[in-house]
């Protein structure tokens, strides 16, 4: 079986077990984490797999919103900012962007998710650009040999929330560009396999570029041990890993 029918069985499984988790999603609270930074706190909430809420400063960003994931998206507050890191449908989904979506939400793709959302705004690995008073970077986001994510697709965006640098890392592998960056304060690095990383990849990842806190994300549907991380990153004392479940 090829990478692209491994992929979409994948989809399949995760659908079916997102549709049969709903009601615990609609019977319990959002897990959430505060950061403080230099201009307030920053308000991370954990919707589950590879989306993200933030609130900061009185703004409002979603990261890869997708029903898939969370069926009721119009609950949640509007959106100043949507990212979108790739057009896979655990990660981009019209209409929970449409559910959130103000008369002022800017919403920013890599050219493959733009085709599929009206109005957005194409940022390609490399490009930056500040929206609602959010510094973005796009970085480059793609596994190393599989050809789930290829190279120059996908991104991961780096965003700056006062003096804190968040980095948010997309589908991709422990590639070189993102064992170069530096000043990372917070890091969401995918976990599950055979997609993203193993945790033996992002070990060497967060040791790379040492973020204060590191987040394994994207695992939660995966055939990936979080707790691995844990011991891998045990005597790494400058980097807090923190397991988030999505859901309490």
């Amino acid at each position: 079986m090829n990478d692209v029918k491994i992929f979409r069985c994948f989809l399949t499984i995760m659908l079916g077990a997102i549709m049969a988790a709903s009601v615990v999603y609609g019977q319990n609270k959002f897990q959430e984490d505060v950061i403080q930074t230099s201009g307030g706190d920053l308000k991370i909430t954990f919707i589950g797999h590879g989306s993200l809420m933030f609130a900061f400063a009185g703004k409002v960003v979603h990261v890869d919103p997708t029903m898939m994931v969370f069926p009721d998206y119009a609950s949640l507050p509007k959106a100043n900012l949507v990212l979108v890191t790739h057009e896979h449908g655990d990660h981009l989904d019209a209409k929970a962007i449409e559910a959130i979506r103000a008369a002022d939400t800017k919403v920013i793709c890599n050219a493959a998710s733009a085709a599929s959302v009206s109005g957005a705004v194409i940022m390609k690995n490399g490009d930056k650009q500040t929206v609602a008073g959010i510094a973005i970077a796009a970085v480059p986001a793609y596994n190393l040999e599989k050809s789930f994510h290829p190279k120059g697709n996908g991104n991961g965006y780096i965003l700056t929330f006062g003096d804190k640098r968040i980095y948010v890392a997309g589908d991709t592998e422990n590639i070189p560009e993102m064992k170069a960056l530096k000043g990372i304060d917070v890091a969401f690095l995918p976990m599950n396999q055979p997609y993203t990383m193993t945790p033996e990849q992002v070990a060497d990842a967060a040791q790379a570029m040492m973020p204060g806190v590191l987040y394994p994300y994207h695992y939660r549907f995966g055939d990936t041990d979080s707790k691995k991380l844990v011991d891998l990153l045990k005597d790494v004392s400058e980097i807090e890993v923190r397991l988030r479940d999505e859901q309490k």
